[in-house]
């Protein structure tokens, strides 16, 4: 069946959006620079300050460059198409893009994770967070979050790679993802769909529930401190990242975890546009916004 698809299967309509307008083009356009200003002002900034050389933005680079090739992966080629009569992606072009979009995907779920535990170590075990978040641990988290990424997306793309398509190979989204080729496709999805819903609970879920805890825990170390500028201290220091957790996790719930109806193309194409392109240009914003020590470097940046 991979053979044939392969030979048979050249190219996918896009029809998640009406393409041909220029709206659309100017609109992804600002997103896509405005996430590739802002994350890589964050790159910059904590490899420029000292003050910034710690665990904390250690990770939050990771979280930057995953922002970057999220965008990265989608946003050209939507560019691309966008004042075209009709977007079409190549069949190993699509598979590609979700190849690296579910890359992206799963290695952002643990990077979250693993900042959520930081700050669990700083707040709530101050005196082992030296030897807890070492520099080689924080390589080796790092380096065990963009692997895990890899291996969960090589499976799903594996796996639709032998997906076969009868008929007009037509794809009710914006760009390729597992759920638009599952709909698409003639082929038994059950295999396809077990390794989707497996790899929501171990990459999706379990990461979220980590966040969970490790928030329930600093929330009751917060509460317990006597002096209301330590609490305030501690609440800051955390409420960016919360606000990311927040965002990200809703939007790649309501992206892979679809009531079994589906949702409607136009539905389909917003929330997968507020998931892959939307929230990486926000990320930077909220950090800059909500996080003293960065709006502190950025400030002394701009002086310079």
């Amino acid at each position: 069946m991979a053979s044939e698809n392969q030979t048979h299967v050249t190219e996918f309509m896009l029809l998640g959006f009406s393409h041909g307008q220029p709206f659309f083009f100017v609109l992804f356009l600002a997103i896509y620079l405005t996430t590739l200003l802002g994350n890589s002002a964050i790159l910059t900034l904590v490899s420029l300050d000292p003050h910034l050389h710690s665990p904390m933005y250690f990770f939050l680079s990771h979280l930057s460059c995953l922002d970057i090739c999220y965008s990265s992966v989608t946003v050209p080629k939507i560019l691309a198409n966008a004042l075209r009569p009709q977007a079409t992606i190549s069949y190993h072009g699509c598979l590609a893009q979700m190849f690296f979009l579910m890359w992206c995907a799963g290695t952002e779920c643990m990077i979250l994770a693993v900042m959520a535990y930081d700050r669990y170590a700083a707040i709530c075990q101050p005196l082992h967070y030296a030897h807890a978040m070492s520099w080689s641990i924080c390589v080796a988290a790092a380096t065990g979050c963009w692997l895990w990424g890899m291996l969960d997306s090589a499976v799903q793309t594996l796996l639709a790679s032998r997906l076969s398509f009868c008929g007009a190979t037509q794809l009710q989204h914006i760009f390729c993802d597992v759920p638009p080729l599952l709909k698409a496709t003639c082929s038994n999805t059950r295999l396809s769909e077990v390794a989707l819903h497996t790899a929501s609970v171990f990459v999706g879920l379990s990461p979220f529930l980590l966040v969970v805890v490790s928030y329930l825990h600093i929330l009751a170390t917060i509460l317990r401190m006597p002096v209301a500028t330590s609490r305030h201290k501690a609440f800051s220091t955390c409420s960016a990242h919360l606000l990311v957790v927040v965002l990200y996790f809703a939007m790649a719930n309501l992206n892979y975890n679809r009531p079994s109806s589906g949702y409607s193309p136009a539905a389909d194409a917003l929330i997968s546009a507020l998931y892959c392109i939307v929230t990486p240009m926000l990320n930077p914003l909220i950090y800059s916004l909500r996080n003293q020590a960065v709006r502190g470097a950025l400030c002394k940046a701009v002086r310079r």
